[in-house]
């Protein structure tokens, strides 16, 4: 007879699972041996942070929740913050921990946490499995919960001996479940609402990203004709090379950005999740809000919407156009505003200072990445830049994470892009600080061959506090630290060193990585003296001379 870890890896073979990721320990060693035999590969991490990343970003681009493995205890804490990352990100993900023996406790109270209580809080469902005939239909319930609205990570614990149980069970065929169309009522509200707007602006949140509703939301602003705008994980949901696209709120107020913002009448927030940082503050000026999404809003503080629209984002949003189809006179009125808001955000950006500047840097970046290409970041200042500056043209090409916001995910994330897309180019985008919090896994892209670009901004310094420490009026104290030479530490791991030394060496150096192929560091001094310029200085005293119409 099968044992239950023959029936857990076949109920994730019948997921369609290809891939777990983690660091097994001797609780899991059955699921090892049945892995061994199986059609899943297990993909060895350094550390188990980041395999929850690598599982999480699968889930992100898929649609599908991705797979992670740790042992007890230790193992098992060291997903917490992977756990959080998916469930404010709302990526689905499986995590697998092991756990002793629950029929007998032969090492007493040895490494045992209680991680159940330890993830119910970071996890849409946490549990135990007692039985092994029971772990079909609790592989296909896990799978279910991760996956539906609002998606997110689930926690199974599997004690060893219930591992190594012998049982037959069957496995629980999956099936297509649809996500309710909104009610007709709320939908011709809407409407009624978007012809009523003198100034309409759409706004494309988290929702907004996901893989199943990319391809219908470029229609609805097309068909609309309303221009719109993005938060930081909205980013690239409709093509920014269209005449429509306004500019990211990578800030929550004050950005060139906000003038549209501040100037609409109405804005259709689709797909908004308050998890992010608040791309704007709703204010009691008359301004009025449509939440348009999968789940009803959060109401919060600053966002308290006038009306909402809960469904199935695509067929949702078509229903709404259809309703608009004899056109809106007013759909374009903000468009005005448009040339100027780019026109400053890509200010400067071609100086040749060095150290290189952020908008420099964007802009460099930008132009050796295909529209197709990924640029994964990591958490800091660099990241406000990316949101505000970087342009996307396809959905998911720029990975960050505006929710939980955690340092040490931007390699993790990177190397699960390189391995779903390896004939498209990634490249990660770490500080140094962040990079450092799992640079141990450069050995794991080096050992799965990956085609990867890691560039690396070296300011000696936890760069983003330091700036805010600054802006804040408090001493310099506390936020730097030296580096090892970024070089020699990547040949190191069997990776090529790069050090760029000008700023006209930025594009070749990470052309010529691209086209060799393997795993590259890039490591580039960046100056953030721009940060206060720009985001505070320039952004405080910019003069505000645009009226909410132009002139005749």
């Amino acid at each position: 007879m099968p044992k239950g870890s023959d029936l857990l890896v076949r109920a994730l073979e019948n997921e369609g699972v290809e891939r777990i990721f983690g660091i097994p320990g001797e609780e899991n060693l059955d699921i090892v041996e049945s892995l061994r035999t199986s059609n899943i590969e297990l993909i060895l991490t350094r550390h188990e942070q980041a395999a929850a990343f690598m599982a999480a970003t699968y889930g992100r681009l898929t649609g599908k929740p991705g797979v992670c493995l740790a042992t007890l205890g230790p193992g098992a804490l060291n997903f917490t913050t992977g756990a959080a990352y998916a469930h404010l990100g709302a990526m689905p993900m499986i995590i697998i921990t092991g756990q002793k023996g629950i029929l007998k406790a032969r090492q007493a109270r040895f490494q045992i946490v209680d991680v159940i209580a330890s993830m119910k809080p970071i996890t849409k469902m946490a549990r135990q499995i007692v039985s092994a005939s029971s772990i079909p239909t609790i592989v296909r319930d896990a799978f279910r919960v991760a996956s539906e609205e609002r998606p997110g990570p689930v926690l199974l614990e599997l004690p060893e001996d219930i591992a190594a149980e012998e049982a037959e069970a069957y496995t629980v065929p999956s099936h297509p479940i649809d996500i309710p169309v909104a009610h007709p009522a709320s939908i011709e509200r809407a409407a009624q609402m978007i012809r009523a707007a003198k100034r309409p602006l759409i706004m494309l949140g988290a929702a907004a990203s996901r893989p199943r509703s990319t391809s219908d939301l470029g229609g609805f602003v097309q068909r609309t004709g309303i221009p719109f705008f993005t938060t930081q994980m909205g980013k690239g949901t409709v093509a920014h090379g269209t005449r429509l696209y306004m500019g990211t709120a990578a800030l929550s107020e004050r950005d060139y950005v906000h003038e549209a913002i501040d100037a609409a009448d109405l804005i259709i927030a689709i797909g908004h999740d308050t998890v992010e940082k608040p791309p704007f503050f709703m204010r009691q000026l008359g301004q009025k809000v449509l939440h348009i999404s999968y789940t009803p809003a959060h109401v919060e503080e600053v966002y308290y919407p006038d009306a909402e629209v809960v469904g199935d984002l695509g067929p949702t949003l078509k229903l709404i156009a259809d309703r608009l189809e004899e056109g809106l006179p007013n759909a374009g009125a903000l468009l005005y505003l448009r040339e100027h808001i780019l026109t400053r955000i890509a200010d400067r950006n071609d100086e040749d200072r060095f150290p290189v500047t952020p908008q420099r840097l964007v802009r460099d970046v930008r132009s050796v990445i295909p529209e197709d290409g990924i640029v994964c970041l990591d958490n800091g200042m660099y990241k406000i830049w990316f949101a505000r500056n970087y342009r996307t043209y396809v959905a998911n090409t720029l990975l960050l994470d505006n929710a939980l916001a955690t340092m040490g995910a931007g390699l993790p994330s990177a190397m699960m892009a390189a391995m779903l897309h390896p004939n498209r180019r990634v490249m990660a985008v770490c500080g140094d600080g962040g990079f450092m919090m799992n640079s141990q896994e450069m050995e794991t892209a080096v050992r799965l061959s990956l085609n990867l670009v890691v560039l690396v901004l070296d300011d000696s310094a936890y760069g983003m506090i330091r700036w805010k420490q600054a802006v804040d009026e408090f001493p310099d104290y506390g936020m730097t630290f030296k580096n090892p030479d970024f070089v020699k530490y990547a040949e190191s791991y069997g990776a090529a060193g790069h050090r760029v030394t000008a700023v006209e060496d930025l594009v070749p150096t990470l052309e010529r990585a691209f086209q060799a192929g393997g795993v590259h560091l890039v490591a580039v001094p960046i100056d953030y003296s721009e940060n206060t310029r720009v985001l505070v200085d320039e952004l405080r005293t910019k003069v505000e001379d645009l009226v909410l119409e132009p002139a005749e």
